[in-house]
């Protein structure tokens, strides 16, 4: 009877991790992707526990299934010291963004404040933005003058694009009007890369989906270099994330590991056994070099630190003299 318990148990198991490759079908289905880590092993561990009973056949075609399944989400599993994507370039300038859900109650507002005066990073992506923070926020304005926070509806689930470097001249940054995108353009040394905060809702059966189709319009919108980074509540295996990447003609970076469990829960067990569900994406000029997770500072959420680089071939001609003699070619002149 304990066999043919666990034998059920582990069926329904596989068939909910199946359940997560067809997410694509359904969004109700790409929920089960969310925990496919956490159901690949509770199905490998059924199936290893049953391969000394008669139900030993389905057991091994279970277990390689799971660990199919598992090696799928290699990417994002806990690191235990920062990712080096590419290695950093010695001939061009290593920008930051620092990536922060802030937890719209959050009881320590300063921690936050105290890791971004330690980081200094050249670009703030923040999702939770309640009106407690925007007081908070307020209080690093000269540090970060260039600004725009979104409001969501409730009040609650804004989203923030904090910048140390200006916008770009002739450039505004604007709100998706339910204040779940932020997408600003700013100057990198004389390179315009559009910027983006984004904060998706949870999955299905609540408003992911939909939302995700809302926010076409701005995502498509992208200009040709962009780095976008936000809680998007989905892993960056799921339906979700590959249709925001499609969407924006981006690409997910490689997770830097689990950023969310319940705030009840210890960090150590976050970090372990979370949700790798705060994502950066990018396209065009910009290179990735790193992501690294943050200490806790009172949020649900772990900090995500992302450093990059603009390749130079997708500058342009960004000075007065470039520009002028490119004027004259185009007008089939030469200069004298």
């Amino acid at each position: 009877m304990t066999a043919g318990v666990a034998f059920l148990a582990m069926m329904a198991l596989s068939a909910a991790l199946l359940a997560g490759f067809l997410g694509a079908l359904h969004p109700a289905l790409d929920s089960f992707s969310h925990f496919r880590i956490h159901l690949s092993v509770l199905t490998a561990l059924l199936a290893l526990a049953l391969l000394a009973s008669s139900y030993r056949l389905q057991a091994t075609a279970v277990l390689l299934f799971a660990i199919a399944s598992f090696a799928t989400t290699a990417s994002a599993l806990p690191k235990l010291w920062p990712q080096q994507a590419i290695a950093r370039p010695a001939d061009r300038i290593v920008y930051s963004l620092l990536q922060m859900n802030l937890r719209f109650d959050n009881p320590t507002p300063k921690k936050v404040l105290s890791l971004i005066g330690r980081t200094n990073p050249d670009v703030i992506t923040l999702d939770e933005v309640s009106g407690m923070w925007t007081t908070e926020l307020g209080y690093i304005t000269s540090a970060y003058p260039y600004r725009i926070l979104c409001p969501y509806p409730n009040g609650v689930f804004g989203v923030a694009l904090l910048s140390r470097r200006p916008f770009a001249a002739g450039t505004a940054p604007h709100c998706e009007p339910r204040g779940a995108m932020a997408t600003a353009t700013i100057d990198f040394g004389g390179t315009g890369v559009d910027v983006a905060a984004i904060h998706l809702s949870w999955p299905w059966p609540l408003e992911q989906h939909w939302q995700i189709g809302e926010l076409s319009e701005p995502l498509t919108a992208l200009g040709e270099t962009a780095i976008m980074a936000g809680d998007c509540n989905a892993v960056p295996w799921s339906a979700a994330v590959r249709r925001v990447a499609s969407l924006g003609k981006l690409t997910v970076m490689p997770s830097a590991g689990p950023t969310w469990i319940h705030r009840k829960l210890p960090d150590f067990l976050r970090r372990f056994a979370g949700l790798p569900i705060d994502q950066v994406f990018s396209k065009g000029g910009v290179t990735i070099h790193s992501a690294t997770r943050l200490e806790d500072t009172g949020s649900d959420h772990l900090p995500v630190l992302v450093e990059f680089s603009l390749r130079s071939d997708d500058r342009g001609p960004k000075d007065e003299h470039e520009t002028a003699l490119a004027s004259l070619v185009r007008l089939g002149k030469t200069p004298g």
